[in-house]
């Protein structure tokens, strides 16, 4: 059969319309999944702060966390807010946070049905302590937060969290890690051992939660 160069020129430009459609509809169905008040869980790297967080905190999971999130959906608006070591406590376009994390695994949570009620709440509290700097110490104050001190705050009303002595100890060599020493030598300060906080590994395993997908 002979076609036309017209004729498969109009072709070329029905099937790319068709193929933007059938992206956009799974980009639609992705983000529909997704619901005001989800918790997105951030896969730690090996290295640096990331992999010293991870050596650190106690983790049941199959994957290690580093960093916690909360999104904010409003209609087909979707949002997240955090508190980020780049940005302070800020708000960014969820498309930008899947892009700023597109390296690492991000582990969707959801807290269970029976504790959703304190999500508008929760959306409140984070959103009134927008614009505050990143707690590089994570020693608990009220003018900074840290990433999982930021999430905990958000819903204290409700305790879906809670706060527990810290440990900068290596569990593999029962010794403070190397890291944390150094860290908090460069800072003047004491290593915070024992002192109440929060990391995004002890956040994960709250019963109030529950894991619901890796979106990418």
């Amino acid at each position: 059969m002979n076609v036309s160069r017209e004729t498969f020129k109009n072709m070329k430009h029905y099937i790319l319309i068709i193929f933007l459609f059938v992206v956009q509809s799974c980009a639609v169905s992705k983000t529909s999944e997704l619901q005001n008040g989800d918790l997105l869980f951030v896969q730690a790297e090996t290295q640096n702060l990331s992999g010293a967080i991870s050596r650190v905190t106690d983790n049941n999971q199959s994957i290690s966390f580093d960093h916690i999130a909360i999104l904010e959906k409003v209609r087909k608006n979707i949002n997240v807010l955090e508190a980020s070591t780049k940005n302070g406590s800020s708000k960014v376009s969820y498309v930008d946070f899947i892009k700023n994390h597109s390296k690492t695994k991000i582990v969707l949570y959801r807290l269970k049905p029976k504790y959703q009620s304190a999500i508008p709440d929760a959306i409140v509290k984070a959103k009134s302590m927008l614009g505050k700097p990143y707690n590089t110490a994570y020693i608990l104050n009220e003018n900074s937060y840290y990433c999982s001190d930021f999430i905990e705050r958000s819903f204290s009303k409700a305790n879906i969290f809670e706060l527990k002595p810290m440990t900068f100890i290596n569990p593999k060599t029962g010794k403070t890690d190397e890291f944390w020493l150094n860290f908090y030598e460069k800072l003047g300060v004491e290593v915070p051992e024992g002192k109440l906080g929060c990391n995004p590994n002890g956040l994960s395993q709250s019963s109030k939660i529950e894991k619901i997908k890796v979106l990418n």
